[in-house]
């Protein structure tokens, strides 16, 4: 089942604090990037974040699940509604993997 585009839309506003939000369609679902970082996917209209060692410090109970099959586990963030707590670990987590060595791709 593909996302709404609504409930992307609706992600998207709810995390307009934590920097330029922009999602893209990927594969049929969508992925977010936050001041040009890619950090989240939405799959299924479920949100799910990049973990982060910085991320499971301050959120150790968020749960986590891969957001589709053979994909390693993301935080999965139930409570959209949250915006505070949705901005902070996005904060937190796009501040790592800036920090994190970028991997060069194949040309």
């Amino acid at each position: 089942m593909a996302s709404h585009p609504d409930f992307v839309d609706f992600v998207a506003d709810q995390l307009r604090e934590a920097g330029t939000i922009r999602s893209r369609r990927m594969f049929g679902e969508y992925g977010l990037y936050c001041d040009g970082v890619f950090f989240a996917v939405i799959c299924d209209d479920q949100f799910f974040v990049k973990i982060t060692p910085e991320g499971l410090n301050a959120f150790p109970d968020l749960p986590k699940a891969p957001p589709y099959e053979g994909a390693r586990d993301s935080f999965l963030v139930e409570d959209v509604e949250d915006r505070e707590r949705m901005t902070a670990l996005v904060r937190i987590t796009c501040e790592a993997l800036k920090a994190c060595p970028q991997r060069k791709r194949r040309k």
